[in-house]
């Protein structure tokens, strides 16, 4: 039998690929110090905001965008006051799952007024909260009385909002892409539908602005919907704390990027940042605002950035608003240079606030479990599903693979991502041949499979896929969030036989991909993403597609979402069924 030699790249250097794979020793976290990127040109960072807004919708649960229409909305009792009208509103988001809020009207409903919607933070009362670092009331009435139609909403699980607990996402729910993050995202694009509709509001002026987890909804929410046009996220915009709750963290969410680069996005729109002294926003003037003003630089709009900061820990406190106010008032009622100081106002009691205070939900309102098969019943349409299965998967194509020899074999990796993908070929003639086990190369070379290659005098290469054979080494999963900013093992294992192709593929021409076991799972999705035609040979018999069976093999956030495996037959036959049950896919 032949001896095993090296992969050959020419002019590669050793330098290049890193002893340690980067994948276990770069793992951060919600207090991770982000790195701010330079954008050198407006197409550059164009290209990036595409990316990125397909990378937020996708973690999600809402790419492609689900249709929306208008949600029912039941509108109730009303509180007329000196100038301004408060209401109660229920809205249905999703069919019998229902967001609550208050609506804040100037009195004079004949006239048509900015809109403004305005998610909370994690305040003991939500959005009826009443302190001095947070009175949810004072500015829904005092933007009222300045002339715009205010619908403050809840969190999933505060006041109105409870048909879902603030916190929940099993792993089986997270293949689905259901969460607190996901769900509030939902009802943030209903609440601007819902603004939006009201005929005393100009949907050509649209607002948003929150603090707190209310801040992470808002430049979320700034950086998905193209609708809203001026913006003020309130003491969350960080580059050294990304949030720490379940409603701000979703599974794939901020792999590669961060807050700031997020908030970004939303350039060239009028946008004020509100930071604090006394939390994670206190370095935003001198370091979080330049960097997305550079953004803004790119558009030629470096005055449509502003930021303040208030001397204060973390708050949306009467200072705070009065900078929101200032800021509003010069950008969209368009009276510059004019001191909006908060005006006293009356606190209503809550009683009177509470959508729910007295009554019922309505009639057909579901439970938990039926808020999460409707929340599943979206995207059924598979017309997109192999983009849709790249984005779950957080696949990258290499543009270049670099190779090295080493003492068992080689070594393959991304010169940009600095992974490192252990292995042994034979060289050989005719096409290429990469064959995946779960337990690794060593495994795969016992298989008959790879005998039979050899007897053939095939170029045969067989890799550890991640954290399998050699490739097994230490990696803190121990973070609360960690999918958020790390992909999962069984991703990171079909990034590394795309990885493994693209390097055959760059010098073989063809190639045949053998998944043997569990592996042919692996191997049948990446064949699925891959953008070469690949030869493929995986026996998923036994693999069912059931959220049991990819948490076993394939467990992977998003997936189901994504299709599971309908998208993947649909990606590798596109001539087969386009659309998905909400409920268990079809068996194989």
């Amino acid at each position: 039998m032949r001896s095993f030699t090296l992969l050959f790249v020419a002019t590669v250097l050793a330098a290049q690929i890193p002893m340690e794979d980067s994948r276990n020793t770069n793992t951060p976290d919600t207090d991770t110090h982000a790195k701010l990127p330079e954008f050198h040109s407006l197409q550059q960072w164009e290209q990036r905001k595409a990316q990125l807004r397909k990378q937020i919708l996708s973690a999600a649960g809402l790419y492609p965008m689900p249709k929306r229409g208008v949600p029912h909305a039941e509108i109730f009792g009303r509180l007329d006051r000196e100038g301004y009208t408060i209401e109660k509103v229920l809205l249905e988001t999703l069919p019998g799952y229902y967001l609550g809020g208050n609506l804040y009207r100037p009195l004079n409903t004949t006239a048509k007024h900015p809109g403004i919607v305005n998610p909370h933070g994690h305040w003991t009362y939500g959005r009826l909260e009443n302190e001095d670092l947070f009175s949810g009331q004072a500015l829904g009435i005092n933007l009222a009385k300045q002339g715009y139609v205010v619908f403050a909403y809840d969190m999933v699980g505060y006041n109105d909002t409870i048909q879902t607990p603030h916190k929940f996402g099993t792993p089986a729910e997270q293949l689905w892409s259901f969460g607190p993050l996901q769900l509030q995202l939902w009802n943030s694009l209903n609440a601007t539908d819902f603004v939006a509709s009201l005929p005393d509001v100009d949907p050509s002026k649209l607002a948003v602005t929150g603090a707190s987890g209310g801040g992470t909804q808002a430049f979320l929410l700034a950086a998905i919907d193209d609708r809203l046009t001026f913006a003020a996220p309130v003491n969350m915009v960080s580059a050294i704390m990304q949030g720490g709750d379940f409603c701000e963290n979703a599974p794939g969410l901020r792999i590669g990027t961060n807050n700031v680069e997020i908030a970004a996005m939303f350039a060239p729109k009028p946008m004020l940042l509100v930071s604090a002294t006394g939390d994670w926003t206190k370095n935003v003037p001198h370091e979080e605002f330049p960097a997305i003003q550079r953004i803004y630089d790119l558009y030629g709009k470096h005055d449509n950035l502003e930021v303040i900061q208030i001397e204060a820990p973390h708050n949306f406190n009467q200072k705070s608003r009065e900078g929101v106010y200032r800021f509003f008032a010069e950008q969209i009622l368009d009276q510059p240079g004019q001191p909006m100081p908060e005006k006293h106002v009356e606190v209503e009691m809550l009683q009177d606030m509470l959508a729910l205070q007295g009554r019922t939900l309505p009639s057909g309102a579901v439970s938990y479990d039926g808020v999460y098969k409707q929340w599943q019943a979206l995207n059924t349409d598979l017309t997109s599903a192999k983009e849709r299965l790249q984005l779950a998967l957080g696949i990258a194509w290499p543009e270049k693979v670099v190779s090295e020899n080493t003492a068992g074999g080689t070594v393959l990796s991304r010169p940009s991502v600095g992974d490192r993908v252990p292995g042994i070929l034979v060289e050989g003639r005719g096409p290429a041949a990469l064959v995946i086990d779960p337990k690794g190369a060593a495994s795969a070379k016992q298989s008959p499979e790879v005998a039979a290659l050899m007897k053939e005098h095939r170029r045969v290469l067989l890799i550890d896929t991640f954290q399998t054979g050699s490739a097994i080494a230490p990696r803190n999963r121990s973070h609360e969030h960690f999918l958020t900013f790390n992909f999962s093992d069984d991703a990171c294992r079909v990034q590394d036989i795309l990885t493994a192709l693209a390097f055959l593929h760059q010098s073989s021409g063809p190639v045949e991909l053998i998944g043997l076991g569990n592996a042919g799972v692996w191997a049948y999705f990446a064949a699925a993403v891959a953008p070469i035609p690949v030869t493929l040979h995986a026996d998923i018999s036994n693999f069912n597609g059931t959220d049991e069976a990819f948490l076993r093999v394939l467990n992977v956030p998003g997936i189901q979402r994504a299709g599971g495996l309908q998208a993947a037959k649909l990606a590798l036959n596109p001539g087969a069924t386009n659309s998905v049950s909400s409920q268990a896919p079809a068996q194989q």
